[in-house]
C-alpha cells in the first residue's frame, strides 16, 4: 500500500479525462492503427506484385504482342460478344504480361491478347498481373492458359506449334505449352506444313473443324492435281463471300468432287509432220494437237494440190468411213 501511495506520489494523482479528450485520444490512436495497416498493406501488395499475384491498370498503349502469336485474327462472334460483355460489366478476368525483354516501361501480353483488344477499342486500361518470365516459361503459360479455356481452334494450335518449331524450341516444350503428347503434336505439325498457309488464312480460325477433317483437307491439298485447284478455289469471290464457318466445308467439297471428275488433260501436241511425193513438187505438213488437226501445203503445186483435195472432200471422207468401218468389223 505504501509503494502505491509513494508512486501516486511522484506520478500524482490521474487527472480524469473529459469527454472531449478521451474522444480525441481515440480517434489518434485509430489514426496510427489505420496508418499502419495501410503500410502493412502496401508491403503486401508490393510483395504481391513482384510475385505478380496483383491485378494492376495498364495503359494499352504500353502492351506489345506476344513473341509468338497463337490466334488466326479476325471479327469473330466470339470476340464480338467478349467485347460487349466486357463493355457492360468491365473485365472480370486479368491477362497475364510480363516485363518486356528489350524495351524499358513496356510490356509483352503472355495471354489475354483479345481482352486488350477489346479494351483498346473501349478506350480503357486493361487489368493485368505483371511477372518475370523467361522465353520458356512465357511459351508455357501462353499455351496452357489458352488449351485450358478451349478457345484455340485446331489448325490455330498447330500453327502454333509450327511457329515454335520453327523458332528453335524443343518439342518438349511445345508438347508442355499445348499439353498433348508426341502423336497429336505429329499431326499437327503434319497439317501446317503440307496446307499452304495461304490456304489456312483464306479459311481463318474454323473453331467447329477439327483433327480428323484438317488430315482429310490435308490429304486432297497433298495430290498433285489439286496443287493449283486448291490456291484457284480459296481466291475466288463464291469462296470469299461465304461465311468463315463454311469456307472450310465448301473448300473440301470441291477438291473431293474434282477427284471424282477429274478435269480432262489437254492431249500432248504431236510432233509435226511432213509427206513429200516423189516428184517433190509438194510438200505437206501437218501437226495434231488434241481435237484439231492442221495440213499446209507448200511447193509449186501445192495450189493445185489443196484445190483438189478440197473439191474431192465428199469422197475422201466416204473413204475415210468406209475403211473405219472395215477396221471395226474386222472384215
Amino acid at each position: 500500500m505504501a509503494r502505491k501511495n509513494l508512486l501516486a506520489s511522484v506520478t500524482g494523482p490521474e487527472t480524469p479525462k473529459t469527454d472531449s479528450e478521451a474522444r480525441h485520444d481515440y480517434a489518434r490512436r485509430g489514426a496510427s492503427r489505420s496508418m499502419m495497416i495501410s503500410i502493412d498493406e502496401m508491403a503486401e501488395n508490393a510483395k504481391k506484385m513482384i510475385a505478380g499475384e496483383a491485378i494492376v491498370d495498364l495503359d494499352v498503349d504500353v502492351l506489345d504482342q506476344s513473341f509468338v502469336t497463337d490466334r488466326i485474327e479476325g471479327e469473330d462472334e466470339d470476340f464480338a460478344l467478349l467485347r460487349e460483355a466486357i463493355r457492360e460489366h468491365g473485365q472480370s478476368t486479368p491477362i497475364l504480361v510480363r516485363p518486356h525483354p528489350q524495351i524499358p516501361g513496356r510490356y509483352m501480353i503472355v495471354f489475354g491478347h483479345r481482352r486488350a483488344r477489346v479494351a483498346k477499342e473501349l478506350g480503357i486500361p486493361v487489368r493485368s498481373v505483371i511477372k518475370n518470365l523467361e522465353d520458356i516459361a512465357h511459351i508455357i503459360a501462353q499455351g496452357q492458359e489458352n488449351t485450358a479455356r478451349a478457345n484455340l481452334s485446331f489448325i490455330e494450335k498447330a500453327l502454333f506449334a509450327k511457329k515454335l518449331l520453327d523458332m528453335g524450341q524443343s518439342k518438349d516444350t511445345i508438347k508442355s505449352a499445348l499439353t498433348i503428347d508426341d502423336t497429336l503434336m505429329s499431326r499437327m505439325l503434319s497439317v501446317a506444313e503440307t496446307v499452304p498457309a495461304a490456304v489456312i488464312e483464306a479459311i481463318g480460325a474454323a473453331r467447329t473443324v477439327g483433327r480428323d477433317r484438317w488430315e482429310e483437307l490435308k490429304k486432297q491439298v497433298k495430290r498433285p492435281a489439286n496443287a493449283d485447284l486448291v490456291l484457284e478455289i480459296v481466291s475466288a469471290e463464291d469462296f470469299q463471300a461465304k461465311d468463315a464457318a463454311d469456307r472450310f466445308n465448301y473448300l473440301l467439297a470441291q477438291l473431293k468432287a474434282a477427284r471424282k471428275s477429274p478435269r480432262k488433260a489437254a492431249r500432248k501436241e504431236t510432233e509435226p509432220a511432213s509427206w513429200v511425193p516423189e516428184d517433190k513438187a509438194v510438200v505437206a505438213s501437218f501437226r495434231s494437237t488434241g481435237n484439231n488437226f492442221s495440213l499446209s501445203l507448200k511447193s509449186k503445186n501445192a495450189s493445185e494440190f489443196g484445190r483438189f483435195i478440197s473439191s474431192n472432200l465428199d469422197s475422201l471422207y466416204r473413204a475415210f468411213n468406209e475403211a473405219k468401218f472395215s477396221n471395226e468389223t474386222g472384215d
